[in-house]
């Protein structure tokens, strides 16, 4: 189905992958278009969906690969998924704490990381910026997983998790724009931003392929290091906004949007990897 991958080399079909991912970005942020708000209950839907993909994509397209691959270069595969995994969160976490942002929902005195007089606009395209450079470094890394020829990683794998990410990408970017619109931007300003959010996925994905075909020793370790990065996202950002709203049927809704997210995403990568 996806032969016609192959004749690009890794590096460009990460790239490819990526610019998939940041236009469904785009599609998400176009929606901007045709509403000025969007409902809380539906969002927070849309958000666990996003939380559910994420994980389930972290172990099947992620882990899971991480520790064969570790096994066959001799490594401890436990230690080295291990280390993977809580330095990609770490990763983030000092990210978090190094570049201002603003959670949706919040008022701009609650943004995170140093104090700055930047635009409530920008804070919040920041955060889901933030979300972005996890997602575009696994898709990355797992085409460059398929160029280190180890057993774990297909090509169908890194294409369904590229398809994963695009998919749960679409609620992120109209998180962004609708907000803004709702704020007074213009449709068309409120568009602009909500897909630069998406912007940094083909550059963080052309790095990891680029990365992991130079030092595949260091493929494993990468491979966790994209997963705990996707975790910390899941856990610090995605799951709280989506459960943010008081009140039980609409937090359910999250909680089944990512149930179903996970499915989703296990699906893609069982059935296509």
């Amino acid at each position: 189905m996806f032969d016609w991958l192959g004749q690009f080399t890794p590096v460009q079909q990460a790239l490819i992958g990526t610019l998939f991912t940041w236009g469904v970005t785009a599609l998400g942020a176009s929606l901007v278009f045709f509403f000025k708000s969007i409902n809380k209950t539906v969002l927070n839907g849309m958000l666990g969906f996003a939380a559910g993909v994420m994980i389930a994509a972290s172990f099947w397209s992620l882990l899971a690969p991480g520790i064969e691959m570790a096994e066959e270069l001799g490594q401890t595969a436990w230690l080295t998924a291990a280390i993977g995994f809580l330095l990609g969160g770490g990763f983030l976490y000092l990210i978090d704490k190094l570049l201002p942002h603003l959670h949706m929902g919040l008022e701009t005195s609650q943004a995170e990381g140093p104090k700055t007089s930047w635009q409530r606009s920008v804070l919040l395209v920041l955060a889901i910026t933030l979300h972005n450079i996890p997602e575009g470094l696994a898709v990355g890394v797992a085409f460059g997983a398929v160029a280190a020829g180890t057993g774990g990683a297909t090509l169908a794998g890194a294409v369904a998790l590229a398809i994963g990410i695009g998919l749960q990408n679409f609620p992120e970017g109209a998180a962004v724009s609708i907000p803004l619109r709702r704020e007074g931007f213009s449709r068309k300003k409120a568009f602009l931003y909500g897909q630069a959010s998406g912007i940094v996925e083909p550059i963080a994905g052309v790095l990891g392929a680029l990365a992991v075909i130079k030092m595949r020793p260091v493929l494993p370790y990468a491979l966790a290091f994209a997963a705990g990065a996707m975790i910390y996202v899941v856990i610090e950002e995605l799951i709280p906004e989506a459960q943010r709203e008081e009140g039980g049927s609409k937090t359910d809704v999250a909680t089944i949007g990512c149930m179903i997210g996970f499915a989703v995403m296990m699906i893609l990568d069982v059935a296509l990897g």
